[in-house]
Parts: C-alpha cells; structure tokens; sequence
C-alpha cells in the first residue's frame, strides 16, 4: 500500500512536532510520524521502538495511531503507557530502544499536543524533523512489514532508580509537591511513598484539562497554590511540574521562588564537589550570578543556545554532568543519564536540602541580588527575527560592545547584560535584562529599545516588568 503524507508546516518544530489538535494536528499525522519515523529507524539498523503519552485527552487516540504507524514498518513497539515523559526516556535507556516518542503536549494548552523524539539515545531535532517532513511527502518509507506490540509497565523500575540517588541527612524534610493534574501522578504519588519524611501532593490527579491552573512552573501565577500550600503547612519546600514532568518550579520555605538559574546554582555547587573543574552549562537567558557561582565553585561556566534538545547535545560532547534552563529543564549526567527529569531534580534538590544546616530560603537571600526583566516575548515575523538578530549584531560588532553571539546577542556592560534572541519555535523575539540596580536596569532596556528602534521594530511593553532576583 503506497503512503504519502503532509504535515500542516507549522507543526513541525526546532525541538519536536506539535499542533493544535484538529487543526493543525491529527491522527493522520500521529500514523504518518509512526510509519516515517519507524522507517528512519529501520533504515539505522534498528528494530525497537518505546512510546509513552502524556494525560491529555487526545493523547491515547494519537498514541494509537502513532503505534500503527510504527508497527508498519515491522518495528517491535514497546509501549510504557501513560505517564511523565522522563519515564519515556528512562525507558528508552532500560529497555535499550533504537528510537522513543513521546505524545505530550507538554506546558502548552489542552487542546494542543505534539512528539517528542529520540533516535539511537539522541534527541531528534532541527533538520531531521524537517527530514522527517520531506520523506513523509515523497512516500519515501521501508516497505510494509508487521511488527510487533507489547505492553511494558515501567513505573516500579523507574522510581526504585530515583530513589536510589537520594542520600539525604539528618534532617526529615516536609515537602509539597504540586503535581498540577500533570501525567506524572500515578509515578508521583509511587516515589513519595518511597522518600522519607511527609509528603503533601496537590492536584495529584492526571487532568489534561488542567482543572485548577494552567501546568508551567515558570509562570509565578501558577506557583500561588503550592506557595500558600507550603506557608500553610510550614513545609521546608515546594516542588512543581510542568505538564509531562520534564520541567520542575522550586519554592522555598517562605514561599520564595527559586528561579531556574537559582536552582543551577544550589545543584552545581553540590555535584562540583565530586566533580571539580566540570563543565556547567546554561542557556543564555540565564543570570550572570549563575555563571559567576559556577566559577567561585571551581566549575567551568558555559553559556550555551536555549533549547532542551541543543543543551543535551552540548552537555555529551562537552562531557558536562550537569546543565539547565531558565525554562526548568534539568539535565543530570552525575548519576543519571542526561536526559531532563523534574522527578529526578526534585529528588536531588531534596537530597541536598536534608544535607544542609541552614533553611533553603537561607541559601536564596544570600545570593548576589539583581534587578531584572521577565521574559519579555515579542511578535516579529518568522523571515524577519533572524534578520533583525544580525542587523543588531553587526551594528554592536561595528561600535565595539562587548557581545555574545551564542544564542542570538547578548551584551555586558558595567551595567549589567541585556540579551535579545529569536524564538525556534515561534514567530517571535525573545528580550530580557539583568541590571546591579533598578537605574541600571533602566539604561539597558533603552539601549535594548535603541536597537530595536534603528531595525524597525516598535519599543516593546516594559509594565510590570522588572523583579528582583
């Protein structure tokens, strides 16, 4: 039977594929990324394939059909079932897969889903999604073959190897653990009857509807109940997930966030002591606090292109055990295998935590204080971002400023830095500021606006848009 198949061209994305379902997603695409997927894996020598789904409600109809496609073409699929997408990659590792997808629409609404995908152990991004695209169009797959399916429950085996890291000390922690309807539930609800001390999980129930506040941790709104919650229960921390659990949120015992450059900071200066002179990498969006602390701790401080799939390619050819996100993706290569797992961060932060002498917000306000934007997203056409990014670098080059060009500019000054980059995924740019001071702070988002003004582009809405950290 010939198969040929168009993707909607949005959907195919830098890190991974996703849409709006039943608009720009479908069935139709879960079976043809199935078929031309498995094909890609066939043609590599492989045989095995493992996939897993996230809670969303169209997430078993497209997992389905995902599994259709791939049995075409005479692949073994192991399917590991509904849960957080850490535990599909655990599974990969485990079972020793050729490839692995994921169905999550990870933080983004309900009615939008998406894949995440591996090939031979390596995240599977940029060119080769836009492969995938191409040989889907041509028909341009292995011949039809029956494969085969097997159900695998993973889930004990999985959070018996979190556990397996946590050492802990004297201390009995009280944790809350904001689940946010996330599929990490059931996986969640398993590990902390395993961890010692008292455990509070709020909405423990997978939900992809999302009931009680939108799954992103880095949004301060959607930290408010498992901040009150933490308060109320005088808790020595709060832990949060983003939908399928690969990203974490981290408050302390007063309630105060732990920003995802804070959070580097308190892992890196743990796993630098049995890893000194390592590599440490973030992406560019993070504080200079972060790679001033890496530093201080005998650590190599990289800065390096945002993107979950780009950090994990950089932290294998860098050799680096451990990596982050503002976003909250968390990489651990000590003792893990380099994948992003909020679980698994949450594991070593309470790890740390019963080791300390000190309450987790002591380690918080002694950090350097800074005044800085938010993320700041702006639209700018898909054609035009990456051409405003060079205009910028080519006029800061020509007066002589002190930039990085990583990941989109990013400028030092006495001041402080200010970063402007274009989205992989999105129509848009993204800005944001780090200033000693609020006047300080102020300088730098008018220089950021000057060259925003001499590329065309309107100044961009600074309300509310500053926040000590």
């Amino acid at each position: 039977m010939s198969f040929t198949h168009r993707f909607e061209s949005t959907s195919l994305r830098e890190y991974d594929i996703r849409g709006i379902v039943g608009k720009t997603l479908s069935t139709d695409d879960a079976f043809a990324i199935g078929r031309t997927f498995g094909s890609l894996v066939r043609r590599n020598g492989g045989k095995t394939l493992v996939v897993g789904y996230d809670g969303r409600l169209s997430s078993p109809s497209l997992e389905k059909a995902l599994v259709q496609g791939a049995v075409a073409c005479g692949l073994n699929v192991v399917r590991v079932g509904r849960g957080p997408t850490p535990l599909l990659y655990y599974g990969s590792v485990s079972l020793k897969a050729d490839g692995a997808v994921m169905v999550t629409g990870s933080h983004n609404p309900p009615d939008h889903n998406g894949f995440k995908i591996t090939l031979a152990g390596k995240p599977f991004f940029g060119a080769q999604i836009r492969e995938l695209g191409d040989l889907a169009a041509r028909g341009d797959v292995v011949p039809e073959e029956k494969g085969t399916v097997r159900d695998v429950d993973i889930r004990e085996e999985y959070v018996e190897r979190l556990v397996k890291d946590y050492v802990g000390g004297q201390r009995k922690l009280k944790v809350v653990w904001d689940n946010g309807n996330s599929s990490a539930g059931e996986v969640l609800e398993m590990l902390v009857k395993k961890l010692p001390g008292e455990h509070i999980v709020l909405n423990a129930t997978i939900d992809g509807t999302f009931p009680v506040h939108h799954p992103d941790p880095t949004v301060a709104k959607n930290l408010e109940q498992l901040i009150a919650s933490v308060r109320e229960h005088k808790a020595d921390l709060g832990i949060a997930f983003d939908g399928d659990a690969d990203r974490i949120g981290v408050v302390d015992n007063t309630g105060g966030i732990l920003w995802g450059d804070q959070l580097l900071i308190l892992l890196a200066r743990d796993v630098l002591k049995s890893h000194s002179g390592a590599t440490i990498i973030a992406d560019a969006k993070a504080s200079q606090v972060l790679f001033d602390a890496v530093a201080e701790a005998a650590g190599k401080p990289l800065m390096w292109r945002t993107g979950h799939s780009l950090i994990k390619s950089k932290m294998a050819e860098t050799g680096s055990p451990l990596a982050g996100e503002m976003s909250g993706h968390i990489f651990f290569a000590d003792k893990w295998y380099g994948f992003d797992d909020a679980l698994y961060a949450g594991v070593r932060v309470l790890d740390i935590v019963a080791r300390m002498d000190a309450p987790l917000s002591a380690f918080r306000e002694a950090l350097p204080k800074t005044v800085s934007t938010p993320e700041l997203r702006f639209e700018c056409d898909d054609h035009r971002k990456f051409k405003v990014i060079e205009e910028v670098a080519a006029r800061l080059r020509k007066e002589g400023a002190d930039v990085s060009e990583i990941d989109g500019v990013r400028v030092n000054t006495p001041d402080g830095w200010w970063l402007l980059r274009a989205s992989n995924t999105q129509a848009v740019l993204v800005a944001r500021a780090e200033g000693r001071t609020e006047a300080c702070l102020e300088r730098l988002k008018e220089a950021l606006v000057q060259q925003l003004e001499l590329s065309g582009l309107p100044r961009p809405d600074f309300s509310g848009a500053s926040s000590g950290h």
